[in-house]
């Protein structure tokens, strides 16, 4: 079984990421570990559900953190001692806002993603309104904080929709 865990106890960086996580409501928060049925790859990374029953959704998590690089993405080098990335979706808006082109435009302007404490669309799912951040610190924590909320309001409104329709 999953680890489910207090956000106050996910990994973090520190910008307080976790308290900002901790305080959205109804946020289920997942560790794989060995021995829980999980795939090997996830083990020490975190996921973050909008998941107010506590169920497992079957939608994509808002927010992850990777504590290592994964096949086909090892540009943020996340092999060095003590470096983790948060990813968090931001959805077409905050993405543009925040980068200044669309998502589908990320490989048109390329960012170094192994630059800690800077924002920058995700390696590998920019295209897909993701964006991430290594070793989160003091220069992005605002942003950090608004596009965990901004998410989670996202993942939020999804999970009011689908519902909705499964009452009707």
């Amino acid at each position: 079984m999953l680890r489910r865990v207090h956000p106050r106890t996910a990994r973090s960086g520190p910008t307080g990421h976790d308290q900002v996580v901790e305080n959205l409501g109804g946020v289920l928060t997942l560790s794989p570990r060995p021995g829980d049925g999980t795939p090997e790859i996830s083990w020490g990374d975190t996921f973050f559900y909008y998941a107010p029953d506590g169920v497992v959704p079957r939608a994509q998590p808002f927010a992850t953190i990777v504590t290592k690089d994964y096949p086909d993405d090892g540009s943020s080098r996340l092999d060095r001692p003590n470096t983790f990335r948060l990813n968090i979706f931001a959805g077409k808006e905050a993405f543009i806002e925040r980068t200044g082109h669309t998502p589908h435009d990320h490989a048109a302007n390329p960012a170094d993603p192994s630059i800690a404490d800077t924002l920058f669309p995700h390696p590998v799912y920019g295209a897909q309104a993701w964006l991430a951040v290594v070793n989160p610190g003091p220069r992005t924590a605002t942003a950090v904080a608004d596009l965990l909320r901004s998410a989670h309001h996202l993942a939020r409104s999804r999970y009011q929709r689908r519902e909705s329709h499964a009452d009707n």
